[in-house]
């Protein structure tokens, strides 16, 4: 019989907060702020620049920095990457402006904390990622973080679990992970922790990983 977890490791993405608009990267004003730069840039020549950094993305083993990220997708349709355009794509914007949290979360987490339950964050992710949660009204939840961009390495690698795991002092079993992605989600268990796919909005498609599913945070509040 599975033991009761004692802490909850969270994805971000798609469990904690999602892209308004529907894309992570680039931020939501990226081509508005590249047009502001380069007067001769296309519609076409941008949704090439993103396409590009959906392939830098998918070709790292980590979270690629941020201007290195922005950098290839200029230089791939011919823009130059100014410091000062570089500069401008990851000016400080209102999180809000481009993202938001699920209904589900804040009364979740809510309940959560106040029963006393550990929880810390484990997201391929840049290094803002705290200040982003703090902006978005999470901030005073988590523990800990396990964030890609800082450790070096992406899920499934397991220093991603560990350390989030080892942060709040406690063995892999004792801790419940969930993500958006069934696959990482097989991948902690096998490493011993106990996990939850989050496949929401109808996402509840058969998941070959074939790992327990749920559909919304208040369904953590029955398992802890």
């Amino acid at each position: 019989m599975t033991q009761t977890p004692k802490a909850l490791l969270l994805d971000s993405g798609g469990v904690l907060m999602r892209p308004i608009g529907g894309r992570w990267n680039p931020r939501a004003d990226f081509e508005a702020t590249v047009k502001a730069h380069v007067r001769h840039v296309t519609d076409e020549d941008l949704a090439e620049a993103v396409r590009e950094g959906d392939r830098v993305m998918a070709a790292a083993t980590t979270t690629p920095e941020l201007n290195g990220y922005h950098r290839a997708m200029l230089e791939h349709i011919g823009v130059e990457a100014s410091p000062e355009l570089l500069a401008a794509l990851v000016r400080d914007i209102p999180p809000t402006a481009v993202l938001e949290t699920f209904p589900d979360v804040i009364p979740t987490l809510t309940a959560l904390r106040a029963r006393g339950v550990p929880m810390a964050v484990v997201s391929d992710a840049w290094p803002t990622l705290p200040d982003l949660h703090d902006a978005l009204g999470l901030g005073g939840f988590f523990d800990a973080y396990a964030i890609s961009a800082v450790l070096g390495c992406q899920k499934p690698d397991p220093r991603m679990y560990h350390h989030a795991s080892e942060a709040l002092g406690l063995a892999p079993g004792d801790c419940l992970f969930v993500d958006d992605s069934p696959e990482l989600v097989a991948a902690a268990v096998a490493l011993g922790y106990q996990g939850r796919a989050m496949l929401r909005d109808g996402d509840a498609a058969p998941n070959e990983a074939g790992v327990p599913a749920i559909s919304s945070l208040t369904e953590l509040l029955d398992l802890v």
